[in-house]
């Protein structure tokens, strides 16, 4: 039997935790974020949460990134198992 994969949106990620982008689920803002350089493969990083939650700041593709925690739901990964 395979094992699936557990994936988790991008907004679910706590601060420090690194994880893979899989998938997206909506397809206008996937344009928007693989423009951004937030393709699949790519490792990101959940660097800040803003005081109230919203915006959250990423790593990816060598900068940093601003996503309201909606985009941010929009993206699926697989977390990176911490060392």
């Amino acid at each position: 039997m395979a094992k699936t994969k557990a994936l988790k949106n991008l907004a679910q990620l706590k601060i420090g935790q690194s994880a893979i982008i899989d998938s997206f689920t909506d397809k206008v803002m996937a344009l928007k974020l693989l423009e951004m350089g937030c393709t699949p493969g790519e490792v990101v990083k959940l660097d800040r949460i803003a005081p109230l939650g919203d915006p959250i700041a990423i790593s990816v593709s060598g900068y940093l990134l601003s996503l309201r925690k909606a985009e941010a739901s929009t993206v699926l990964v697989s977390l990176i198992p911490a060392v």
